[in-house]
């Protein structure tokens, strides 16, 4: 009896794993689709890279010498906002530990060096998914232009 028990837990947790990763795949499909129209709609020369994360990026501005790392403390100015235009987050000047930021973050920071700016778009499973924060509702795709003005390790 043990045995079977232990056999239908398996069964159950495999399919409940099926279920999200189709989930995950269905929102990154849907993601993809808002941040294609978005490009389309709102930026006039586009020329964004698709990172194999499903970011899109675009260094608007080149800087120079050493890119950080994914635990370098990063010091930027940024402007957050959602595909709608509101703004939910902008800071003239912080300093942010990267690897306690989203994930999109962590992945298109390194992309840069010091006084160069990037604008990404980041999906919402590298974002805050499901769970939302604040004025950030769930599934939200972001956008975020972000001058990196420095970094130490």
């Amino acid at each position: 009896m043990k045995k079977y028990l232990l056999l239908l837990s398996v069964v159950i947790m495999g399919l409940s794993a099926c279920r999200k990763s189709d989930v995950t795949a269905e929102q990154a499909a849907v993601d993809d689709a808002k941040i294609q129209a978005y490009i389309k709609a709102n930026i006039v020369n586009p020329n964004f890279t698709k990172d194999p994360s499903g970011i899109y990026y675009q260094v608007v501005k080149p800087g120079t010498g050493a890119y950080p790392s994914a635990t370098s403390t990063v010091q930027v100015v940024y402007n957050g906002k959602l595909l709608n235009g509101t703004v939910f987050d902008s800071n003239p000047n912080t300093q942010l530990l990267l690897s306690q930021t989203i994930k999109g973050w962590q992945i298109v920071l390194p992309k840069i060096n010091p006084t160069g700016r990037i604008t990404f778009i980041v999906p919402s499973a590298l974002a805050y998914g499901v769970a939302g924060s604040g004025a950030i509702p769930t599934n939200a795709v972001l956008v975020f232009t972000v001058d990196l003005i420095g970094f130490y390790n």
